[in-house]
């Protein structure tokens, strides 16, 4: 890893282009931008990624220059059903566009780059964006899934790369390791001091447990760094990083020893190991089948940069798999957390068209447990032992070694830096205090750490001192769902909890406008309630109580529809509690004939 620095000029200044209009704005958008206190003051604006696992983006405003940190998405939650993902809110930008002067991408994960498409819209295409060759690769392809994102100014940078932003911003970039080459943790050359914004990263050690490139650390040390901006996400878990040359000694291991097909889960984003991988699988002649669309998508764009290299003969097109033998054979796969429609979860099923497990099937998880997926991870194994394979995961033998380092990975980091100040990011709030609980350790001063415990809270940086302000921006959720963006408000969430959790009851009430009496008995139907075959009686006695709503209006009176079903909701739901102890959404339909 050289340690020569390059400065690069800021090219001229691109003609603006209008964002595009295709999506409504999700929130009302601030006219006037926020004041500093101190106008020496550098803000520090977190836009998504201290509240959740994803959704990172982050902003540094200086007077009237603007650096934003990463773009990325969050995938759906419990609390989301139907969402395609979440996005961050960026309305409070929206008014100083023309303010921002480049974006800087740490590294080519989705949770850092997927919000890209959509957010360029709303800010505008042409600002740089400045990050290594295989993230601008990775957000290239992306782009082209939207044909109406405006085009992308993308400036590649290198490993220890100094680039020149505007009059009050600099950048340098220092590869750090990930699971996916070319991630870049950044020193900020800021007029309050230098500051390092992390990306995710962890240390890795040899077999005898030395820790490796820690020179990268050691450099950033010598720039006098004001605050340290660390990821959290592994902060709560003791010990350190599990070394991944005993991951690739175990998955060798398990190749040599395996008589028929080898078939191994991960995530398609997990490039380093996916190479390494390939490099045992084509050492042991097998040949090497890729399942799943992001996964041959992300190796093909690897390939063609040089970070994946293999014999022509070593990854094939899975349709060849038939034409070798089983001990031949190593599949790649996705689907590792249990998603539904990913490929492991066909191969379960028996509904994949190349692959059909067999009692000789040795199959392996090389991921974590994304908290939340326990439940169809659990059925996915299941599943796959009934079927006759072996499967294995880091429970049983350290096949893989996540990306986020655990506290001792983290504490090495920050002793290294050395920062005056620490700011904890990425993760949840038990995580970012965990974090500064091992900043202190290292001897950070407890004045000198910051806990931000909001997305749109803003943190005010001078020369001496960190603190957060009483300032706030809009951070909560926007929503993708299919082709609208914000469009999808909170009370759509909330009615579509409702219905996941107690179902619906639709009452459909047809009536004479004359005379307002029923032409027919009320039509009640269920959807997630009950069965009505099974509760006569409830069913009958709602029609009674829809009844006795209409009956109780005067006759003289005409009916007013939108009243009408105001009562039967009110008093109709109330009922069904009252019977059921449950609430399902009540579904009035008046109809006047």
């Amino acid at each position: 890893m050289t340690t020569q620095t390059k400065t690069r000029k800021p090219s001229a200044p691109a003609k603006r282009r209008a964002p595009s209009t295709r999506s409504k704005a999700h929130t009302k958008v601030h006219t006037k931008p926020l004041v500093a206190a101190d106008k020496n003051a550098l803000r520090f604006i977190p836009l998504g990624g201290l509240e959740e696992i994803g959704r990172n983006m982050s902003a540094f405003e200086y007077q009237d220059e603007i650096v934003i940190i990463d773009m990325g998405l969050q995938f759906p939650e419990e609390s989301t059903p139907g969402i395609d993902y979440i996005i961050p809110n960026v309305s409070s930008l929206v008014p100083k566009k023309d303010k921002i002067k480049a974006i800087i991408i740490t590294h080519g994960h989705y949770d850092h780059i997927g919000a890209i498409p959509h957010l360029t819209q709303k800010l505008g295409g042409d600002i740089p964006i400045y990050t290594q060759p295989l993230s601008k690769a990775i957000i290239e392809r992306r782009q082209q899934d939207f044909p109406n994102a405006p085009k992308l100014k993308i400036i590649p940078v290198k490993d220890r790369e100094k680039i020149t932003i505007s009059k009050h911003f600099s950048a340098e970039f220092f590869e750090t390791l990930h699971t996916i080459p070319d991630s870049a943790s950044i020193v900020l050359s800021t007029p309050i001091g230098n500051i390092v914004y992390t990306s995710d990263l962890k240390i890795d050690y040899d077999l005898k447990g030395n820790p490796k490139g820690l020179e990268v650390y050691e450099a950033m040390q010598k720039r006098n760094i004001h605050t340290l901006f660390l990821e959290s996400t592994g902060a709560d878990r003791a010990g350190r990083s599990i070394s991944e040359e005993l991951v690739e000694k175990n998955i060798e291991e398990m190749v040599v020893a395996a008589n028929g097909r080898l078939i191994i889960g991960m995530f398609a984003s997990l490039l380093t190991r996916i190479d390494e991988i390939i490099k045992i699988a084509e050492k042991h002649g097998r040949k090497v089948f890729l399942s799943g669309f992001s996964l041959k998508t992300n190796v093909r764009i690897a390939q063609k940069l040089g970070y994946i290299k293999t014999r022509k003969d070593t990854v094939l097109n899975i349709q060849e798999m038939s034409k070798y033998k089983d001990d031949k054979i190593l599949v790649l796969s996705t689907g590792a957390q249990g998603e539904p429609n990913a490929s492991m979860m066909k191969i379960a099923n028996g509904e994949h068209r190349f692959v059909t497990l067999k009692p000789e099937d040795t199959i392996i998880f090389s991921s974590s447990v994304i908290p939340g997926n326990e439940s169809p991870i659990q059925i996915l194994k299941d599943n796959l032992t009934r079927q006759g394979a072996r499967v294995y995961q880091t429970e049983h033998i350290d096949v893989h070694s996540s990306g986020h380092g655990p506290a001792e990975d983290l504490k090495m980091v920050t002793r290294l830096i050395k920062p005056k100040h620490f700011v904890p990011i990425h993760g949840w709030y038990f995580m970012r205090a965990a974090n500064v609980r091992l900043a202190q350790e290292e001897g950070v001063k407890k004045d000198d750490c910051v806990l931000v415990p909001n997305n749109g809270q803003i943190v005010e940086l001078t020369k001496q001192t960190v603190k957060i302000t009483g300032q706030t921006v809009p951070a909560y959720y926007v929503m993708v769902d299919g082709l609208g963006v914000g469009d999808v408000e909170h009370i759509v969430m909330r009615d579509r909890l409702a219905l996941a959790d107690a179902g619906m009851l639709v009452i459909i009430a047809t009536l004479d406008r004359r005379t307002g009496r029923f032409l027919k008995n009320p039509d009640i139907i269920s959807r997630g309630f009950i069965l009505l075959k099974s509760n006569t009686d409830l069913v009958e006695d709602i029609r009674k109580k829809v009844k006795s709503i209409v009956g109780r209006i005067p006759r003289l009176q005409s009916i007013e529809p939108d009243y009408l079903k105001t009562l039967i909701r009110d008093q109709v739901g109330q009922f069904v509690y009252t019977k059921t102890k449950r609430r399902p959404m009540i579904l009035p339909v008046v109809i006047e004939v």
